[in-house]
């Protein structure tokens, strides 16, 4: 799929938008992603529907992420883009996913919510003091190899194995506003109590391989507290990063998630998809 960053008008940061008909999917990366690492999962959606990839603050091209930045920045930007889009079907990864619940809880016009493991805080707290040095220190690699060691706890040798390949200078690549990401997400508080009067068809989506455990499927709970009219869908034998990992088989969750908001059903099933 050939992909270009353009920029909406009227809204704060570029995408990448695949044409369609009927209400748009807006898909809201979190850290360690942009809007191309996404491009898999877009180009895989078989709803037929637009589909608006943003491209959050902090990434090349777009702007920095600037002085007091926030999770209250990337709301505002996030309602820049549904603004300039219209009506659309909301989706959101991780940081990304904490991003478009506090969105979906102050605009009107969504048709969907969809969630995959969306982070709030605490949340590896123990990794932000390392993180933050290194982001002084200007070590990208540092901070690629505590991204997966210390937050999503991956071992030494998976990230020596990751050290030689060609995603290692992605991940660098990605890697400046980490810190201050994290940062953010734990000086946010969630508005946990309008999660639940959302009231748009809302898909939680949580892979196998963190049901139950720290930092992802810990934080996802939280939201499934929150959420008890969301429908939850397992994604079997998959983790954090399905959209590397299997973009097919997540792409077909969200497309599932979207159909299903045409044609509501009752909420709380829970579902494998393998």
């Amino acid at each position: 799929m050939s992909a270009e960053l353009i920029s909406l008008p009227g809204a704060h940061v570029p995408v990448i938008d695949r044409p369609g008909d009927g209400a748009p999917i807006v898909i809201v990366p979190g850290v360690m992603a942009d809007a191309l690492t996404w491009q898999g999962v877009a180009a895989a959606l078989d709803t037929g529907t637009r589909v608006v990839t943003v491209n959050r603050r902090g990434r090349e091209p777009g702007q920095s992420l600037g002085d007091g930045y926030s999770v209250e920045t990337e709301v505002a930007d996030l309602v820049s883009v549904l603004d300039a889009v219209g009506p659309a079907h909301l989706f959101g990864w991780s940081y990304g996913g904490l991003v478009a619940a506090e969105t979906a809880t102050r605009v009107s016009g969504l048709e969907s919510l969809t969630l995959y493991e969306p982070v709030s805080r605490p949340f590896a707290p123990e990794a932000l003091p390392a993180l933050r040095a290194a982001a002084a220190d200007g070590d990208l690699d540092r901070i690629v190899e505590l991204v997966n060691t210390d937050v999503s706890g991956f071992s030494s040798d998976y990230v020596e194995t990751l050290r030689s390949q060609p995603a290692w200078s992605v991940l660098r690549d990605l890697a400046p506003p980490l810190a201050a990401e994290l940062t953010a997400v734990a000086e946010h508080d969630p508005h946990y109590d309008a999660y639940g009067r959302i009231a748009v068809p809302t898909t939680l989506i949580i892979g196998t391989e963190n049901r139950g455990t720290a930092p992802y499927g810990t934080a996802f709970d939280r939201f499934r507290a929150a959420m008890p009219q969301a429908a939850v869908v397992n994604l079997e034998g998959q983790g954090h990063l399905a959209h590397v990992s299997a973009p097919e088989q997540l792409a077909a969750v969200i497309s599932a998630a979207v159909r299903a908001a045409r044609t509501p059903h009752p909420p709380n099933d829970e579902d494998d998809h393998s």
